[in-house]
């Protein structure tokens, strides 16, 4: 028959078995028994005590990732001839309104026809209209002013109908002039504002010094005379002037008009109207190399209002090659605005550990972008708050990024649950109890 006593050994004495005897005996069983009696007397305590303490919080660690920028916008400038563009309404972006790009420098070349451009601007200086929907006073043509279709269709400039005895508003002549290039016309407008072309040159030598425009210089109301030049930097300043004017303004945005009592149906030599938001103002050429449009776009490049261009093309090869010139660089403007994923959602952004091995993830709660221009640096701000319940889905912080005048923010959140410790955990980890 098995012993019942588990400690039956241990009460046991020496070899022989027996109980110890004596005064010594009896001290060593009353100090055993003692032990015995506290040990299994305070272990319901300890595991009271154990399973009730508290736990030291969760750690967390978070972080606001990186984020690569756009790619560096590369403006297209023509490596041939010359170009300027002034771009208003992006300065939050670049950092600088206007601002401006150039090739080919600022030497002075011919200006062709871009020269009626300031035969228009002159005679309303003298004349000047109200507004738009102004049609002015009323020209009547003489006999003088009709043999100039033939003068110039001889030098082969660009010409419009002028039938004998027409008359026609200032408004519309101008028109005429403009849209189509007409060159007798622009010598006819010289002649009624200012009595003579050579009187109209001296006043828009005047002119020009008035407005500051010292590096062009005109010899006649047409452009055909290569002597007219200017540079890109004063063409740009004109081309200012030129969208300031209502009128004139007006009629460069016109792709056509009939004017049955004139020339009858007269197209705008820009052919760019439309594209890459361009509203005007002016061609000009005297041959290869010289094809020249001096322009103006709205362009919408998606950050709200569109942006105002004034630019000038010098010394194109071709009317194609000039005007693919300033569309490419219109555009490749445009493409230097782009949106950057700054945040998926979803994405991990930091843990929350525990001692006894129950973790969650810190996350971005929501993607989110940003428009920049070109390469513009995208920060990021992380700002956290300790989390109550630290339960799925419990809002922890915020994450913020900038990038120029731009910002986007995100709430952060818990992914997962952290779990309480189990009793066994607390029973074998009496050094992390206690808070």
């Amino acid at each position: 028959m098995s012993d019942v006593n588990p400690f039956g050994d241990l009460l046991e004495g020496g070899e022989s078995g027996e109980i110890p005897r004596g005064r010594g005996g009896r001290v060593a069983l009353i100090v055993f028994l003692v032990v015995l009696l506290l040990f299994f007397g305070g272990g319901g305590g300890y595991v009271w005590w154990a399973s009730a303490a508290p736990v030291g919080p969760p750690t967390i660690t978070s972080s606001a990732p990186s984020i690569a920028p756009g790619a560096a916008a590369e403006v297209a400038l023509p490596t041939t001839g010359s170009m300027l563009v002034e771009v208003q309404g992006g300065g939050n972006y670049f950092g600088t309104d206007p601002t401006t790009w150039a090739s080919g420098g600022d030497d002075a070349r011919p200006i062709a026809s871009i020269s009626k451009l300031v035969t228009a601007l002159v005679v309303l200086d003298a004349h000047p209209l109200a507004d738009a929907t102004d049609r002015g006073p009323t020209i009547s043509f003489t006999e003088a002013d009709t043999d100039l279709y033939d003068q110039y269709y001889l030098r082969g400039a660009t010409i419009a109908r002028m039938p004998d005895g027409a008359k026609l508003s200032l408004h519309d002549a101008l028109a005429t002039m403009l849209l189509p290039s007409a060159s007798n016309y622009a010598v006819a407008i010289a002649r009624w504002a200012y009595g003579s072309e050579g009187a109209y040159v001296d006043a828009a030598r005047s002119w020009l010094s008035k407005n500051g425009l010292n590096a062009t210089r005109i010899v006649d109301a047409t452009g055909i005379d290569d002597r007219n030049t200017s540079t890109p930097s004063d063409l740009l300043a004109l081309g200012k002037l030129a969208a300031a004017n209502p009128t004139i303004a007006a009629i460069a945005s016109t792709p056509w008009v009939n004017l049955p009592a004139g020339p009858g149906n007269i197209e705008n030599t820009n052919s760019l109207l439309g594209t890459s938001g361009i509203t005007g103002l002016k061609t000009g050429n005297l041959g290869e190399g010289t094809f020249s449009l001096l322009f103006t776009s709205v362009l919408d490049v998606g950050i709200g209002a569109p942006l105002r261009i004034v630019g000038v093309r010098l010394g194109g090869e071709t009317r194609g090659s000039a005007n693919q010139d300033v569309v490419s660089l219109l555009e490749s403007i445009r493409d230097g605005f782009h949106t950057v994923q700054v945040a998926t959602s979803g994405t991990e952004i930091g843990k929350i550990t525990t001692p006894w091995g129950s973790t969650a993830r810190v996350v971005v709660g929501r993607n989110a972008s940003l428009m920049t221009w070109s390469d513009t640096a995208v920060t990021a701000q992380l700002d956290t708050t300790t989390p109550e319940k630290y339960a799925d889905g419990e809002k922890v912080g915020t994450i913020t990024w900038t990038a120029g005048p731009n910002t986007v923010s995100a709430d952060v959140t818990i992914s997962g649950e952290i779990q309480q410790p189990t009793l066994w955990w607390r029973l074998t980890h009496p050094t992390e109890l206690g808070g």
